[in-house]
């Protein structure tokens, strides 16, 4: 087997779960078995169960153990025939980058239960925001007979060819957290133009004149470019200069699989140089949430004080129910994209007409980087 530890275990459970070899109902191994007999840290193990619990594959029952969930195929049949769900049941693929607490694990949550309440199967696929393994994994899916895709499309300069064609046949398919510029698909996300814009006026309010934009490179990526403009808008608007040198759009730590420890170091240093280079700067716009967390600890590395000497605002933030938040941010409402992303593939199956544009409204929350 191929991929990542815990992907490796998810496929492993899904086969046999798919040729009948555990049925509903049937006890799945533990995070100790699994984590023993692929010899593997419990927390790959754990994570692949957790994968498997929020497609709503298994059941997760705390003290007795994870449980085959109901509506799986009982009986002894191939991969391909058991993928094949009953009759009232249709199948979703869907595909992300990754997910975390801070992004992913609610829109998962929202696109799940929508699901099962419309009687939906969901089958999920990581693509580590690489072209090839979405790719790979619209083949896969379509050969399991999905019934629609619901993706969030990689980060990149093109798009693929795959993709392209899901959409150039017109097959039921929407996409969540960005939209695709020239192509007429069905799209659920954020305004990120508005957001960044509030966060940039909430700065400039608070009386920040130099003010900071870090990201990762826009490459076509409507998220990022549509982020930096609500930054460039909002100053503007308040009669400020866009100065090209302070924006730095060039971090890669927070792609999928990238958030490790010589890659953080890369983007701490260019960050740093980046901070030391412009010291006028009081403020800063961060369009992710770990390139807040990176800038954060370079500015106390430096001996700065938050958000007395300076104050940071990102989007997204992991979920706390306590309400206290490290950095001011803006809240994507990401369960509700998520409902309503299976909503608009429910409509095209029913061959309804759907809208292409289609935006969830935001969040600003107020956090401890700002005053």
């Amino acid at each position: 087997m191929e991929g990542p530890l815990y992907e490796q275990i998810y496929n492993y459970l899904m086969g046999k779960i798919q040729s009948g070899e555990l049925t509903s109902g049937s006890r799945v191994p533990s995070e100790k078995e699994l984590a023993e007999q692929f010899r593997v840290s419990r927390i790959t193990s754990k994570k692949a169960l957790e994968m498997l619990a929020a497609a709503k594959v298994i059941e997760r029952v705390q003290g007795k153990g994870s449980f085959v969930a109901e509506g799986w195929s009982d009986s002894s049949q191939s991969v391909q025939q058991s993928a094949a769900v009953p009759q009232k049941w249709k199948l979703v693929g869907l595909m992300l980058p990754d997910f975390a607490d801070s992004y992913g694990l609610r829109l998962i949550h929202g696109i799940e239960e929508r699901c099962s309440e419309l009687g939906c199967h969901m089958l999920m696929k990581i693509t580590y925001d690489k072209s090839t393994e979405e790719e790979e994994a619209i083949r896969s899916f379509q050969q399991l007979g999905v019934d629609g895709f619901i993706i969030f499309p990689v980060h990149g300069e093109h798009y693929n060819p795959e993709l392209l064609r899901l959409v150039l046949d017109k097959q039921p398919i929407v996409l969540v957290d960005r939209y695709l510029k020239g192509l007429a698909a069905c799209s659920v996300y954020t305004d990120n133009r508005a957001a960044a814009n509030e966060l940039t006026t909430y700065l400039i309010q608070q009386g920040h004149s130099k003010i900071g934009f870090i990201s990762l490179p826009a490459e076509n990526t409507s998220t990022i470019e549509d982020r930096v403009q609500g930054y460039t808008d909002a100053l503007l608007r308040h009669g400020h200069r866009l100065e090209s040198r302070y924006l730095m759009m060039n971090l890669y730590s927070s792609v999928p699989r990238s958030f490790e420890e010589r890659n953080i170091k890369i983007d701490f240093e260019n960050v740093r140089a980046f901070v030391e280079l412009n010291p006028e700067l009081t403020a800063f716009v961060a369009a992710e949430y770990n390139l807040a967390l990176i800038l954060r600890e370079v500015l106390l590395n430096m001996g700065k004080s938050i958000p007395e000497d300076v104050s940071i605002v990102c989007f997204d933030s992991p979920h706390n129910a306590f309400g206290n938040h490290m950095f001011t941010h803006i809240a994507q409402n990401e369960f509700d994209m998520g409902r309503r992303a299976a909503d608009l593939l429910h409509q095209q199956w029913n061959e309804q007409e759907v809208v292409y544009q289609n935006i969830v409204p935001h969040q600003f929350i107020k956090g401890e980087s700002t005053l």
